[in-house]
């Protein structure tokens, strides 16, 4: 080991560093030279989740052989004489540590959450109250799928439903996009650099569900005049 090592300037390794806990865990992390094991530590802590003073590390080369142990905390990285493509491996040294037993990698032993019917009846916002608002607007058809023909207002615009749902890009709630059927829109189904569906250009508009009333609404007759 080389315990004479000079270290020039800013210069750091990019190391592969891997978990004795977390078999899935794996990355590609550059270390300065010139801190300190310990800080060494607390960029790890970061990335893992095991404490520093319940660290050990152990500094492989790039044929799986290990060179050192880092036991001193107070020395700089660089005495270790770590290179490009070496291997970096923490070892959890408590046995209650939040990543021992598999906690953060088998979902199956996280306990679910769960609402009763009741529940979720009650709360506002929710997806089933939406769709149920949208079929009261027109009991006879379905108020949530998509290719169902609507009308929006103001305007009586008519349309095809094209999106239901969440665009986060836009605002909190939900949101129902239309196809027009005349270029009366603002958009071909992209928003804010969102795409949610497909139409023709300024044929396409995202509008709030009570904006929107669904039923039998065919397209009108670009000729239609009214009766005198």
């Amino acid at each position: 080991m080389a315990s004479g090592l000079q270290i020039q300037g800013d210069e750091s390794v990019l190391l592969r560093v891997t978990h004795s806990n977390l078999k899935s865990f794996s990355a590609d992390i550059r270390f300065s030279l010139q801190i300190t094991v310990e800080s060494v530590k607390e960029k790890l802590w970061r990335k893992c989740g095991t404490s520093v003073n319940s660290m050990g590390l152990q500094l492989y080369d790039d044929t799986n052989t290990k060179i050192s142990d880092l036991t001193d905390n107070s020395r700089p990285f660089g005495f270790y004489s770590p290179l490009d493509g070496y291997r970096l491996h923490v070892i959890d040294l408590d046995p209650a540590s939040v990543t021992s037993g598999g906690w953060l990698e088998d979902t199956s032993l996280v306990e679910k959450y769960s609402i009763s019917e009741e529940a979720y009846e009650k709360r506002d916002g929710t997806f089933r109250k939406f769709k149920g608002k949208l079929t009261s607007q027109n009991p006879s058809t379905p108020g949530n799928k998509l290719g169902d023909r609507c009308e929006v207002e103001p305007g009586e615009k008519r349309g095809t439903v094209k999106f239901v749902g969440l665009a986060e890009n836009l605002a909190p709630g939900y949101w129902v996009g239309v196809q027009y059927d005349e270029p009366l829109g603002k958009h071909d189904g992209m928003v804010k650099g969102v795409r949610y569906f497909d139409c023709p250009p300024l044929h396409g508009a995202m509008v709030r569900p009570d904006k929107v009333k669904i039923g039998n609404y065919p397209e009108r007759d670009l000729f239609e005049v009214d009766e005198i």
